[in-house]
């Protein structure tokens, strides 16, 4: 199994289990078009930290640690992740993590493949 990020707009989507990782809706990618098996909008940032970010790389690494508190101390967020967490760890296919963001180095689907490759955030 193979953990894959991938943007929800590629042209031909990645096989294996596609799984929606932003809070947003994708602006123009119909429901029906998505190919998605899961969307876990809560495991995305808070809106409240999104904003901060506003995809600005000089602020990524404290991104990266405010996301990190999130994942680990927001309930609702908590959850989501677990839930990913456990299909990542039973799947018997590729896993793949799509987004939105243009970027593709800065962004908190990077954290999120980051953590669950490592064991970052404790059940």
């Amino acid at each position: 199994m193979t953990l894959k990020l991938e943007r929800i707009y590629h042209k031909q989507p990645s096989e294996g289990i596609r799984i929606l990782v932003d809070r947003v809706w994708p602006r123009g990618v119909a429901k029906a078009d998505a190919h998605l098996d899961h969307w876990l909008k809560d495991v995305g940032p808070t809106p409240a930290l999104r904003k901060w970010f506003a995809h600005d790389p000089q602020k990524f690494d404290t991104f990266r640690e405010k996301y990190m508190i999130e994942l680990q101390h927001n309930d609702t967020q908590h959850a989501a992740y677990q839930q990913l967490a456990d299909i990542v760890q039973t799947a018997d296919q590729d896993v793949v993590l799509l987004y939105a963001a243009k970027d593709t180095t800065y962004n908190h689907v990077v954290i999120l493949r980051e953590c669950l490759e490592n064991g970052m955030i404790k059940a």
